[in-house]
């Protein structure tokens, strides 16, 4: 394990769930708003590509989901 000084884990965390939710067809709730609890401004357009690629892949987009990505624009 990385020295604790050298380690971020708000930065972990962040890259673990995101990948989590790259992998879900329908991510929770729960996760999404850990995310966006985690978000630096630095990590919003990577967050907001991953929301958008699931919108744009879905014949009926979530309207949550959508919610979510016009929150952050």
């Amino acid at each position: 394990m990385p020295n604790n000084n050298d380690y971020d884990v708000r930065a972990e965390m962040l890259e673990a769930l995101l990948a989590k939710v790259g992998e879900e067809r329908f991510p929770s709730s729960t996760m999404l708003n850990w995310i966006e609890e985690l978000l630096t401004p630095e990590d919003v357009p990577v967050y907001v590509e991953l929301l958008l690629e699931r919108v744009r892949s879905e014949n009926f987009p979530s309207i949550p989901m959508m919610a979510r990505i016009k929150r952050l624009a």
